[in-house]
């Protein structure tokens, strides 16, 4: 059976099985917590997918970890270019896993429905496409592509070969983040007017020095496949395994961080992307060799569209932050504020008040008179109205399974049914185009302009 009979098969199994979700009481009940509730369906127990991991290192074991969660997908093959890698794939999963260095292998493997790809930035377009002119499904970790032109590429396959592809910013499946679209869209802090997110770290793994083995050698690791078509140097150990250091094969602070931050901010409030980019940083505290950025700030601006206003979004990533690290995100409104965070989020109303007030201490006594008399006229009817608690508390519930299950099971979904997924190239562009485009702003110390429709570069000044 190929992997598109085998895909035909299972949606006839999955019928209509969605994923629906519920939202809390209305904002402005007697309490001022609640809980954001979900519910998660799961799928008949023969619906099982094949699944492979290319790329083992830390992020594709974050993937490992949450399909375990699934009973109906089965891990049957993994790819790394470290053999210690693939020896402990198979410590954890046992010799019936099939493991290789070559990611190819698995692509022509007609068992397989799906691939979840975890490797350096630089090598995202080209086993992505490879895999979807193969019929599997994919799972593409973000950033989509290492540059706007390789996103375009992608794009361009997906659409040709009609392929199931979800890109792996999973800020978009959180819960917190979908209340406060709700929230947003509800009108509960008025025109949105401004944004801001930041996402700080203080360690030395926040800051990519990720364990390298003693066992590193060009004989464990396969070094000319790992190079690509980048610059062909000696073997270097921190490179590979500590490859977000260096932009050759990866995309900084932004293509890490940032791009969660944008797919999140566009989920919340519908935008498609900002159209004025402009990026600073510097390498402040991690001089160990790495030639990206370890600060990085950017402004946005945000056009009004048919789902938003215009608005500016501010961003920011310090990856030596001596308060502790942490992350947030603030919409500000005409009317009040959403602060989110990973726990949950704070909606806080401060309406702007109808009578605009009055500064007459400097007029003659006789203008003072004639501005209240007038200023009475015009403000004195307003009726008062009762006061509305001044914080609202929304919190995720003890069980819910995370934002990297709801990702992974609207994945799985798709894959299932054919429905469309929650965040497929065109979004992931849309949300990496922004971040790679605040790293030519930051390098060339230049304002980007970029067309969110198009997802394409408009120039530069």
């Amino acid at each position: 059976m190929t992997v598109n009979q085998r895909r035909k098969f299972l949606k006839k199994l999955s019928g209509s099985a969605a994923l629906l979700a519920t939202t809390a009481p209305g904002a402005f009940a007697a309490s001022k917590h609640f809980y954001i509730l979900k519910e998660q369906k799961g799928y008949a127990a023969n619906d099982m997918l094949n699944v492979a991991q290319i790329g083992t290192g830390n992020q594709g074991h974050s993937h490992l970890d949450t399909l375990k969660m699934f009973g109906d997908v089965k891990l049957v093959a993994a790819a790394d270019l470290y053999s210690g890698r693939l020896k402990r794939m198979t410590e954890l999963y046992g010799k019936e896993l099939a493991t290789t260095r070559n990611y190819q292998e698995i692509l022509d493997r007609d068992d397989i429905d799906a691939v979840f790809i975890a490797t350096p930035d630089h090598w995202h377009d080209t086993i992505a496409k490879a895999a979807m002119e193969k019929g599997k499904a994919v799972y593409l970790e973000k950033p989509m592509t290492q540059n706007i032109e390789e996103g375009q590429q992608v794009v361009q396959t997906w659409k040709d070969t009609k392929a199931t592809v979800q890109v792996g910013s999973q800020y978009v499946s959180n819960i917190v983040y979908q209340k406060a679209k709700e929230l947003l869209a509800a009108g509960e802090i008025g025109e949105l007017n401004f944004a801001e997110a930041y996402f700080d770290r203080q360690s030395a793994m926040g800051a990519w020095q990720y364990s390298i083995p003693l066992d590193t050698s060009p004989e464990t690791v396969d070094w000319s496949t790992f190079l690509k078509d980048t610059k062909k140097i000696p073997f270097d150990a921190k490179r590979f395994f500590r490859w977000r250091n260096y932009s050759a094969y990866g995309t900084g602070i932004p293509g890490d961080l940032f791009v969660h931050l944008f797919s999140g901010m566009h989920l919340i409030t519908g935008a498609i992307g900002p159209e004025r980019i402009m990026s600073t940083g510097g390498l402040r505290y991690w001089k160990d060799g790495r030639d990206v950025q370890d600060v990085v700030l950017g402004l946005y601006d945000y056009p009004k569209t048919e789902q938003h206003p215009a608005f500016n979004l501010s961003l920011r990533v310090n990856l030596a932050d001596g308060s502790g690290g942490g992350s947030k995100i603030r919409l500000v409104g005409s009317d009040g504020e959403i602060e989110l965070q990973s726990e949950g989020l704070k909606l806080r109303k401060k309406a702007m008040s109808k009578a605009p007030g009055y500064s007459v201490n400097t007029f003659d006594e006789a203008e003072q008179k004639a501005y209240m008399a007038a200023y009475d006229k015009e403000y004195g009817n307003i009726k008062p109205v009762m006061s509305e608690p001044a914080e609202l508390e929304y919190t995720i519930p003890e069980n819910y399974k995370g934002m990297n299950y709801d990702h992974f099971a609207n994945f799985f979904h798709a894959v299932r049914t054919g429905d469309p997924v929650i965040e497929d190239p065109v979004y992931g562009l849309r949300a990496a185009g922004p971040a790679l485009a605040s790293l030519i702003s930051s390098r060339d110390k230049k304002t980007i302009f970029w067309n969110p429709k198009e997802m394409k570069l408009e120039g530069t000044t």
